[in-house]
């Protein structure tokens, strides 16, 4: 029997999770969750968490996962029709009764979630087939792995135009396929074709994880890039984010929920350890999509594109959140440095890059007042009087009366910060008044993410131009753990073809290596990136040996404390505070040396005035 997801959402909202699960095992109150041993494995140390806001519990331990009535059901080994009635029942709620119709939908979506899961494992075979070739060698490109595609269930979905109609009808009638959305028909032709034709095929999923739709990319330059299925019983574009199943369970386990733009940065980022990513498909935010992720979390943070594009995203998204906001729900905003995706600065600058990006993430409100500060100066009377009335309009929207009210003394506050400089001016005490001490001008903070990415490229850019180094330092260079990920497999290529081919000039390893598919990283490390390693000028093998050692070593330093510096980095860019950076030690100390460090082995430079003797 199919419950409406309203009726369920009553019983989770009266039966308090921590008291069923505590008639089963004893649970520890520890901030807002509980802790305790876990009821489904043997554990001498509590490793089972139980979150009554969230409305999950999780096991560190064995993985188990799930809400109040998956608890009852695998702990008191039910079904869950039993289960729903149990906890009913306790509620004090009437289970709902079918009707006829309700029954016949119900097995007609099961049916249809049947057709998508054919399709699913159809478009996954054709990815292996000689068919697939060309769809597997663009996931290659874009550093999907076999696991990685495994994972995610990604697929092919061939050029022809009834290869999967045929393949499905053998189990299926015609019209179901029509319903289900995998084949299309033209209102004026009585034949049906496949709806997806030569595209990447990413699987979506419903909350529970069953497959219900696909979204199909082109590998070449086509429109459109990205085709949804179109609307079926059991797809309703607007309803559903991409990746949430996965995003339930990695939130679950204390993971930030994150909302994206597309399938590949879901996928990178889940890759890369934040298993709370999902993604609208391809629209502007829903209401429904954004009560789906307030179910998940009190505040999930959008990280958009940083491009124009991507922050109108954004902006929109806070419209269509504003009337909804409500006491403890609301939003917060990551931006990514311009020309960047997740995919791409993880790619490029690792994961300490993304967790910078994300510790920055701002609240809305101060969000919207950026932008109605921006939108117009208040230099007049008339300008501020502006500005009071659109954020007066703004928080006017908010449909919370007391929510409302805050979001009034806030831009209160705000307009009064803002103006302080013209008032304090005004009576006579401005910053350049004598007792009033100046704060000193900083040069601007080095970007950490900028560096690491720098110190990598010199590492692997010096031995793709002198590689008789890997003679020396083929042990080292083996081991060296690269974040930025191009780079690393282009590191491991070069430690093959030496293997390989020992002794190959630099023109030599060029040349093989664009053969093998790194021509444009080959490119992309021209020498202009020696200009950071002034030592590799020298005509001293010695000294290029000892320069390439150094720049490894203040690598490793990095990773050693990439935390320190990530934590930095993010609150220099929420707060504007230069003394957040320079207080650290590493960043401090990177400040002064970071040039000086690429000249050359700290032997070999001497200070100017002083003898070399």
């Amino acid at each position: 029997m199919s419950f409406p997801p309203a009726f369920l959402d009553e019983i989770r909202a009266r039966v308090a999770l921590a008291e069923v699960i505590g008639r089963r095992t004893r649970l520890v109150k520890r901030g807002r969750e509980y802790t305790g041993l876990c009821p489904f494995h043997n554990e001498k140390s509590p490793s089972f968490t139980v979150n009554e806001d969230k409305g999950f519990f999780h096991c560190f331990g064995c993985g188990v996962h799930g809400d109040v009535i998956g608890f009852v059901m695998q702990s008191q080994n039910m079904g869950f029709l039993e289960a729903v009635e149990a906890l009913a029942g306790e509620a004090g709620l009437e289970v709902p009764k079918a009707t006829p119709q309700e029954r016949e939908k119900a097995v007609r979506q099961k049916t249809l979630n049947e057709v998508a899961e054919a399709a699913c494992s159809f478009f996954q075979a054709q990815l292996q087939s000689r068919a697939g070739a060309a769809a597997l060698a663009y996931l290659d490109r874009r550093g999907l792995d076999a696991a990685a595609i495994e994972r995610f269930r990604l697929g092919y979905a061939p050029a022809g135009s009834g290869l999967l109609k045929q393949h499905l009808l053998v189990d299926f009638p015609e019209p179901m396929l029509l319903e289900a959305g995998v084949i299309g028909q033209k209102e004026e032709r009585d034949s049906s074709f496949d709806y997806f034709r030569d595209r990447v095929m990413f699987p979506i999923l419903d909350r529970s994880g069953r497959v219900i739709a696909f979204g199909g990319r082109v590998m070449g330059d086509a429109k459109p890039k990205y085709l949804n299925s179109p609307d079926t019983p059991i797809f309703h574009k607007g309803s559903v984010l991409y990746g949430l199943s996965w995003a339930r369970i990695g939130v679950g386990k204390g993971a930030d929920l994150i909302v994206t733009e597309g399938y590949m940065d879901v996928i990178a980022l889940h890759r890369a350890g934040f298993e709370g990513a999902v993604a609208p498909l391809g629209t502007a935010l829903t209401e429904q999509q954004l009560a789906e992720l307030w179910r998940l979390s009190e505040e999930p943070v959008l990280c958009f594109d940083g491009d124009a594009a991507g922050q109108r995203a954004a902006s929109r998204a806070l419209d269509r959140a504003l009337p909804l906001l409500t006491p403890g729900k609301s939003l917060r905003f990551a931006v990514l440095p311009a020309g960047e995706d997740p995919d791409t600065l993880i790619g490029k600058f690792g994961v300490a890059a993304m967790q910078g990006v994300l510790k920055a993430a701002r609240p809305l409100a101060e969000v919207l007042w950026s932008q109605e500060l921006a939108a117009r100066s208040i230099d007049t009377p008339e300008r501020k009087a502006d500005l009071n009335a659109r954020l007066k309009a703004r928080s006017d929207q908010i449909q919370d009366a007391g929510l409302s009210r805050e979001y009034h003394s806030f831009f209160r506050n705000c307009v009064y910060e803002r103006l302080r400089p013209v008032r304090d001016k005004q009576r006579g005490k401005g910053y350049g008044k004598p007792g009033r001490v100046m704060a000193p001008t900083l040069p601007p903070p080095p970007d950490p993410a900028a560096l690491l990415r720098r110190k990598q490229e010199v590492l692997v850019a010096l031995v793709l131009h002198s590689p008789d180094l890997l003679d020396d330092i083929i042990e080292d260079f083996a081991e060296v753990e690269l974040t930025a990920n191009d780079l690393d497999k282009l590191r491991r290529e070069i430690i093959n073809v030496h293997a390989s081919e020992p002794g190959l000039d630099a023109a030599t390893l060029k040349h093989h290596l664009s053969n093998h598919g790194f021509g444009r990283d080959v490119e992309t490390l021209s020498p202009h990136h020696l200009v950071h390693a002034k030592f590799a000028l020298s005509a001293d093998r010695d000294q290029i040996l000892a320069g390439w050692r150094q720049v490894l070593s203040h690598w490793r330093d990095h990773l050693t404390g990439a935390t320190e510096v990530e934590a930095a980095a993010g609150r220099f860019a929420r707060d504007g505070n230069q003394a957040y950076v320079l207080a650290l030690p590493p960043l401090a100390e990177q400040r002064r040396n970071d040039e000086a460090e690429q000249d050359g082995p700290a032997e070999s430079r001497r200070p100017v005035g002083r003898s070399s003797k």
